[in-house]
């Protein structure tokens, strides 16, 4: 019998149902593939993309000045005083070179034809990526005397390039509004606008950026960056606030001819305990480094043990200068532009090119040396430093074997306080932070004990921002954790022996819990910061109160999600005509619905809405809530919320650390000053 013809249906798969997205559809339909998300960092990721062409322009030595407005009607515009994107017809394709640019994803200027030496962007696909999602493009070119306009909706062209009148310079100015239908909010950050393009300004010396935010009309800002010192001035910048050890920023830009490579090195040492260096290749961050890096580090070992030898600050019986002591307290920027780059991964972290090692390693070495020459005051300091944090580091070492012995980590004298899960599988392990005795009874017994572990902290712990390594060892809570970790730490730090998958801190929802939390925080981003950076470090989130009509109950975080709750449990009724069980309306009535009653110190609160008994009960602390609830409502991975650190830009966390926990009170009176009104959840 012949074979039938299968029907058309969910389970067909022929040549029909191969699909080819042509043009900008593959962008719209997989948008995340090409800006990463389609949340606030994909948003503002279509700033950067139109930016860096502007920025690749003055990188070839055209145009001094670009311009980011943020216009009233939603859009952004991006202008800057280069050559103008080519308008004549491309003698492939017979479209206008503006059209192309922005209709075909990889064309442009950057890929072998000369227009440019370096260039920047994250993956080559630049303005085009733009257009596809945006509702409205316009793209503005002044070029040979002429200003050239075409417009846009969602990527497609509404109209061929075309002469608007005269012009005079040149330059190409971009328009654009995003697609509301494709990202999660249009709402443009200015603060996050201004950090990256100061970056870029420290990046690219002799450029000047200007940010203007119109979206108020009655209230235009402006702001401009411009740095003729390089990454000289970016390093003041991260160390304003710290106390350098030497006056002089060491600094040098040269150019590698065997590699065709520019360079540009800045250091200086500070009185931290911690190193900050930031690595960039073609103005694109690498937090991973490479071989910028390795030849960076290798220089600078061998030309402070050459120099600290050569000037007796180290005797014949003295051991070498480590890495580690010649980068304690050190604050580097290493840019490099190359022509073609190689990197690591998607997201550009690492730098793989060799000859940039080999570069960065000639150019910063011999400059180095001759720096130290030259500024006999900044070198003896410098290896004052160095030689001091040998010797701290010797102490440290010895403090850690005697502390952390081999069967410690082995997790045969494991802290007594640790209250540990039964499951040796560090995958599916947790282990608890929590804030107290109280609160870590109740989380014991209100844990799943196969994979919960619970280590209470008793106060708070020491500040690691301004300590070192063997002061650290001797504070009872910060070696008990380190024990339970299993990673040891320091250069001993091993990810792959860590207990637990996740680390979770789970601290009151007050001052104090905020405080310990910060301090956790610093531990784990000076000491630890691989645990933050593969995900590891987690935040608990308690409630602050329970809601409960007859049998439904609500857990809730904020008071407006509260008052949410207290609609949705009465059906709508709110806190109109509320009335404590004592019968009192009004304003005595919102008191006790918020748990403030003097007769209540418990914070449970008793209302009556429309009838309806409406038990509000305020938890002010972690130990308040008995087991069951505990487990509910924070530890149980089924109804619980949690937040995941992580770093998305380490020069402002690192900076940030440094006003909340350094020594500076001045710089930390102004962050609280400023921030003052956003802060959530304040007891006072």
């Amino acid at each position: 019998m012949a074979d039938k013809k299968p029907k058309a249906g969910a389970g067909e798969y022929g040549a029909r149902q191969i699909q080819v997205l042509e043009g900008l559809d593959p962008v719209r339909k997989r948008p995340g593939m090409y800006i990463g998300s389609t949340g606030p960092t994909g948003l503002h990721h279509l700033i950067w993309e139109v930016v860096d062409n502007s920025v690749d322009e003055a990188m070839a030595g055209y145009g001094k000045e670009i311009i980011t407005t943020l216009n009233d009607d939603g859009t952004v515009s991006v202008e800057d005083h280069g050559r103008g994107i080519p308008v004549d017809p491309h003698p492939q394709f017979k479209v206008s070179a503006l059209e192309l640019v922005l209709t075909k994803l990889h064309a442009g200027g950057k890929f072998g034809g000369g227009g440019y030496k370096v260039s920047g962007g994250l993956h080559g696909v630049g303005v085009s990526v733009v257009n596809a999602l945006s509702s409205y493009v316009r793209a503005e070119v002044k070029r040979d005397g002429k200003l050239w306009q075409q417009e846009y909706k969602f990527g497609k062209p509404q109209g061929k390039v075309r002469d608007v009148g005269k012009s005079r310079g040149t330059g190409t100015t971009i328009t654009f509004k995003p697609d509301e239908t494709i990202f999660e909010t249009v709402d443009f950050d200015l603060d996050t606008i201004l950090d990256h393009l100061r970056q870029h300004a420290y990046l690219t010396k002799g450029v000047k950026f200007v940010i203007v935010d119109a979206r108020e009309k009655s209230r235009t800002s402006g702001y401009a960056f411009y740095f003729e010192g390089g990454v000289a001035s970016f390093v003041r910048h991260i160390n304003h606030g710290k106390a350098p050890k030497h006056p002089n920023v060491f600094y040098v830009s040269k150019h590698d001819d065997a590699a065709d490579m520019d360079v540009e090195v800045a250091m200086q040492y500070t009185d931290e305990y911690h190193e900050s260096v930031f690595c960039f290749a073609n103005n694109i961050t690498n937090p991973e480094g490479g071989s910028h890096l390795v030849g960076f580090r290798a220089a600078l070992t061998r030309e402070l043990n050459n120099y600290a030898r050569g000037k007796g600050f180290l005797k014949e019986k003295d051991a070498n200068l480590t890495g580690d002591d010649v980068r304690e307290g050190l604050t580097t920027v290493i840019s490099v532009k190359i022509k073609d780059p190689q990197f690591e991964g998607q997201t550009k972290a690492k730098l793989g090119n060799p000859e940039a090692r080999t570069a960065v390693e000639a150019i910063f070495g011999e400059a180095l040396k001759v720096f130290l020459e030259e500024h006999p005051r900044d070198a003896e300091a410098i290896i004052g430093k160095c030689v001091l944090a040998a010797q701290a580091r010797a102490a440290a070492r010895a403090a850690r074997e005697t502390v952390l012995r081999k069967g410690a980590l082995d997790g045969l004298t494991l802290p007594g306080k640790l209250s540990d899960c039964s499951s040796k599988d560090p995958s599916i392990s947790e282990l608890y932070l929590v804030e107290g005795d109280s609160a870590g009874g109740s989380a014991k017994q209100g844990r799943n004990r196969e994979n919960q572990a619970i280590l209470p902290l008793r106060g708070k712990i020491l500040n690691v921002e301004r300590a070192r390594l063997d002061k650290m060892l001797a504070n009872n809570e910060i070696k008990s954790l380190v024990i339970a970790l299993g990673t040891n730490i320091g250069e001993m730090f091993n990810i792959d022996d860590l207990r637990y998958d996740r680390i979770i801190i789970m601290t009151d929802a007050d001052v104090d819990g905020a405080h310990i939390r910060t301090l956790l925080l610093t531990l784990f981003y000076r000491h630890f910061p691989e645990l933050i950076k593969q995900d590891h470090i987690y935040i608990a989130q308690p409630p602050l109160y329970r809601v409960a009509v007859g049998k439904e109950f609500r857990y809730v975080f904020t008071e407006e999600e509260k008052q949410s709750a207290i609609d949705e449990l009465t059906g709508g009724r709110g806190m109109k005509g509320a009335k404590s069980e004592k019968g009192e309306k009004g304003e005595k009535a919102d008191e006790e619905a918020a748990g403030e009653s003097e007769e209540n110190p418990d914070g449970a609160q008793a209302l009556v809405i429309g009838g309806m008994k409406v038990n509000v009960q305020r938890y002010k602390g972690l130990g308040e809530m008995n087991p069951d609830q505990l487990w509910e409502t924070t530890m149980n991975p089924v109804t619980r919320i949690m937040k995941r650190v992580t770093i998305e830009d380490a020069e402002k966390a690192d900076e940030t650390f440094d006003i909340l926990m350094g020594e500076d009170v001045s710089n930390r009176k102004h962050f609280i000053q400023t921030h003052a009104k956003t802060v959530q959840n304040l007891d006072i």
